[in-house]
């Protein structure tokens, strides 16, 4: 298994970056932030990789921290969801937005991405809502894995969400209160907070 590429980078777009470790160029597919902050062409640059297996194909898929590869593998978890589109979600919205998305049960968030339809988006939270309550990326940084980064995060996020339900917010405009905030903030601070983007009407 190839866990991580280290060496000199040598081409790089919006969906691809090919890095060249021991003389042998890798091709791996990669996300829009992952890119984004990928050094210039020339530099040394690191990647956490998920070899994805197939008969007539193997594609390597990486990341620029082990926060993302994790939030990855998470999505791929889901029945009918493979790398391709879980690729593309990362691409559309950012790790902790799309652990906020599943938390709040935004749907409409996660079909930003091409290829997410709303039956495939329920289906990513209803399959993934339970298993969020412990992984956060808050504050991760590039060499950070989010699985060893664990924290009550998630459970913050949702229990503020539902004590904005509880006093009468809709689900829909509690999540978009709690989603501007910072994912590492305490319950009370979320919830104090929300309340203040609600009174301003954001």
């Amino acid at each position: 298994m190839i866990s991580s590429l280290n060496g000199k980078l040598i081409f790089k777009d919006n969906s691809h970056a090919i890095i060249e470790c021991g003389g042998v160029g890798f091709n791996a597919f990669i996300t829009a932030n992952t890119s984004a902050v990928l050094p210039s062409v020339g530099e040394n640059a690191r990647l956490f990789t998920y070899l994805s297996v197939r008969e007539d194909a193997l594609d390597l898929y990486g990341f620029s921290s082990g926060d993302e590869l994790e939030v990855f593998k998470l999505i791929t978890s889901v029945s009918g969801v493979g790398p391709k589109i879980g690729l593309a979600i990362l691409t559309s919205i950012t790790p902790d937005r799309v652990l906020l998305a599943i938390a709040g049960g935004d749907a409409k968030a996660l079909t930003a991405a091409s290829g997410v339809g709303i039956k495939l988006a329920q289906r990513v939270i209803l399959e993934l809502k339970d298993k969020i309550g412990g992984l956060s990326v808050a504050g991760g940084g590039s060499d950070s894995y989010a699985g060893t980064a664990v924290s009550s995060a998630s459970s913050n996020i949702n229990d503020a969400i539902q004590a904005l339900v509880a006093l009468g917010y809709s689900q829909s405009d509690s999540y978009s209160a709690v989603s501007r905030l910072d994912p590492g903030l305490s319950t009370d601070e979320l919830i104090k907070n929300a309340l203040k983007n609600l009174l301003k009407g954001f």
